[in-house]
């Protein structure tokens, strides 16, 4: 028998809570401290197991607003539709779920194997040069050229290695939402082509033959010891140059001339990247030659007292830059620029 708004109205609390069917599966339900909920019982399309589906409070929802929301939910089991599913794609739009950036957001939280600084560096992209342009879109309606777009621009403006790494990760998010059924095809793969192409500058080593005035100059260095010791210990070990410059006095034996470089360090406080390790934090021994050993001899008296082999000059409690190293190098007389790496040729 169905219930009339009067029923509904009257309807009090019991000891227990209580249901009041209306037909069609559509029921008011009644808890002791008198709340009126409107439920549907149905079964499951995928399953046939039985399921309720919540319509609200009396009397925000009406007795007809909840036979209305009834009808519409039978329509959607009679196209094999779960209606909760419905429910839930209602609640996620009204809360932006399926804009571009939450999705993005949603894949790179998932990305667990990226170092810290990966994470950072990517979210950063995305937040500097995608989201501001489709961050705010719905993924479901985005089309390959409104995902090109920022990043054609990237291209345009010369910065082709960024545009390149962009248009890898906006791929990659999307193929995250083909994956989670948001959409049902990738609109990204079709960039594929689309940026310009470049070719690599490689710029030249320095010849075995400069090596003996290499020496000479940085033998008459004017500048600092310390300066001058990183870069003959950069030729002398052959590491990278952040392993060498965030190097710390513990890691070092010289009475058996080893350098273990663990595969991650602890941070040193406002300087970037000074937990870095060994590439893939895997911990590395390097043999020490004789001259090395000579060198961090010498190293030893100046800042032995030091956490760290290369303190800054200004803060101690830091290291010294990445460019002090690189300003040496061009006070000698070589331009980086065109000498390349020096210190890992």
């Amino acid at each position: 028998m169905k219930l009339n708004a009067r029923q509904v109205e009257t309807a009090k609390p019991k000891d227990k809570k209580y249901r009041l069917a209306d037909g069609g599966g559509l029921y008011l339900e009644i808890t002791p401290n008198g709340g009126k909920y409107w439920r549907l019982k149905y079964r499951r399309p995928r399953d046939r197991k039985e399921d309720r589906l919540a319509f609200g409070v009396w009397p925000t929802v009406t007795l007809a607003e909840a036979r209305a929301k009834r009808d519409e939910a039978k329509k959607a089991l009679a196209d094999g539709v779960d209606p909760k599913d419905i429910q839930k794609g209602a609640q996620l739009e009204a809360v932006g779920a399926f804009t571009f950036e939450h999705i993005a957001r949603e894949w790179h939280d998932k990305q667990k194997n990226w170092s810290d600084d990966h994470r950072a560096r990517v979210l950063r992209y995305l937040e500097l040069y995608i989201f501001p342009h489709i961050g705010k879109l719905d993924i479901r309606k985005l089309k390959t050229s409104q995902l090109l777009a920022p990043i054609t621009a990237i291209d345009e403006a010369g910065k082709n290695d960024v545009a390149k790494r962009l248009q890898q990760r906006v791929t990659a998010i999307m193929r995250y939402a083909v994956q989670k059924d948001i959409i049902d095809t990738n609109p990204a793969n079709d960039m594929a082509g689309a940026l310009s192409t470049t070719k690599a500058t490689h710029h030249p080593a320095l010849l075995p033959a400069q090596f003996p005035e290499f020496l000479e100059r940085i033998k008459a260095f004017k500048g600092r010891n310390i300066t001058r010791i990183a870069i003959e210990l950069g030729l002398l070990t052959y590491v990278r140059a952040s392993e060498l410059r965030f190097a710390r006095w513990d890691e070092f034996d010289l009475e058996r001339a080893v350098w273990e470089i663990p595969g991650q360090r602890e941070s040193i406080d406002g300087v970037k990247f000074s937990h870095r390790g060994m590439k893939m934090k895997t911990p590395h021994i390097v043999p020490l030659s004789k001259q090395a050993v000579s060198l961090l001899v010498e190293l030893k008296e100046i800042s032995g007292d030091n956490e760290h082999l290369f303190p800054g000059d200004r803060d101690p409690s830091k290291v010294m830059s990445e460019n002090t190293v690189n300003k040496a190098l061009r006070t000698i007389g070589y331009d980086t620029t065109k000498e390349g790496h020096v210190l890992n040729s």
